[in-house]
């Protein structure tokens, strides 16, 4: 079936990772409502914020919506801004971090079945 609803009848959460500021994200699309294969995140930094410096087998697929900042990354730090996709395969060791004065908003998706 079908499902239509709006971004904010889902609830933002604050990430609570260690090296994480300033980071909100709401699970759009999960395994509740019936997804097989791959979770829509929205995340929402602050300005100043940064996700934590992390890998994981995973890869992740990212599509700026408003904001700037930077993917910091092995090979550096690459700017991002609306319109940009961004592209980290598993094991790299990645961070997204708001370098602008208005909130980072981006979607990102990551598979439900984590190898």
């Amino acid at each position: 079936m079908v499902k239509v609803f709006h971004y904010t009848e889902v609830e933002a959460e604050e990430a609570k990772e260690q090296g994480a500021k300033g980071v909100y994200v709401r699970w759009l699309i999960t395994e509740k409502i019936g997804a097989e294969n791959f979770a829509m995140r929205y995340f929402e930094v602050e300005p100043d914020g940064y996700s934590p410096l992390h890998s994981h087998p995973w890869e992740h697929e990212v599509y700026v919506l408003e904001g700037k900042g930077v993917v910091v990354s092995e090979e550096g730090e690459k700017p991002i801004g609306p319109g940009d996709v961004v592209f980290v395969p598993p094991n790299e060791t990645h961070q997204f971090r708001n370098t602008g004065s208005t909130t980072l908003k981006f979607l990102c998706l990551i598979p439900i079945k984590r190898g």
